[in-house]
């Protein structure tokens, strides 16, 4: 989803902005409160002169510090927007969609280190989440999770098996959204938890196989099932990629803005 690593050029403009700003209240400002030893006489006393202005990069660095500091913390701790580039989780998320990710929705890690922290929840089956790519972490990939630590996936004739049960689903119509034309919309029922997927007719399946899931890793899938580069192609999404599980669409810009998916939440 994102190439572009904005954690890390964010925590760089926290670092730069606060170290000038701890080096004015250190090691300028004080010299700038102190009295010259220039001064001028007037009628009513002497006035003493005291040190230059502020310099402008100081107030620069003031002006943004507390700015990019709330914007950290909050990407990093507490929400995180993504844009969804592709239609692999079509007819859930369409192309143009902009999403929030809760982060600490599966433990609360530590920025640009990820390194967790605190435990939270763990991924149930039916999450969309947002992980980063096993072969390539420097990208963002989102997917739903299907197979959870020590599950059994089989994936043969476009049905889907969880430890040897037929998850089942049901045919909804004729898919009438953006971006994939003659697909069928089904309603799956992933042990209780309800989503739509896409299946194309008269496509053949090439992604056809059995999985075991290591411990510690989660089996991913797109809602566009003949569409998507998931799990079936390059394993399981180890539990240290995850980045959040992603909660509701707060905008949808392509080729215009679409109203209705405004504020829709994610299933």
């Amino acid at each position: 989803m994102m190439v572009f690593d904005f954690s890390f050029y964010l925590f760089v403009g926290v670092a730069v902005t606060g170290i000038v700003w701890a080096f004015d209240i250190l090691v300028l400002a004080p010299k700038r409160a102190a009295p010259v030893q220039a001064s001028t006489e007037t009628s009513q006393g002497v006035v003493v002169r005291r040190g230059g202005k502020e310099p402008a990069l100081v107030e620069y660095a003031k002006s943004f510090f507390p700015v990019l500091l709330i914007v950290f913390l909050l990407r990093g701790f507490v929400v995180e927007p993504f844009r969804i580039p592709s239609g692999s989780m079509l007819p859930s998320l369409y192309i143009g969609d902009f999403i929030l990710v809760n982060k600490f929705a599966y433990g609360i890690r530590l920025p640009v280190l990820n390194l967790k922290v605190i435990e939270t929840n763990e991924p149930k089956r039916g999450d969309v989440v947002v992980f980063r790519y096993p072969r390539d972490p420097s990208l963002d990939y989102i997917k739903r999770v299907i197979g959870l630590p020590g599950d059994h996936i089989a994936y043969y004739n476009k049905v889907l098996y969880v430890n040897g049960k037929v998850i089942k689903r049901e045919f909804v119509g004729p898919y009438e959204g953006p971006g994939e034309p003659h697909a069928n919309e089904y309603r799956e029922n992933l042990f209780d938890r309800k989503h739509l997927i896409l299946l194309k007719p008269g496509r053949p399946n090439s992604l056809e196989g059995e999985y075991i899931v290591p411990e510690h890793m989660y089996f991913a899938m797109g809602d566009n099932r003949d569409n998507s580069n998931d799990s079936r192609v390059w394993g399981p999404v180890p539990e240290e990629n995850l980045v959040g599980k992603a909660f509701m669409i707060w905008m949808h810009w392509s080729d215009g803005i679409r109203w209705q998916r405004i504020g829709s939440m994610i299933d």
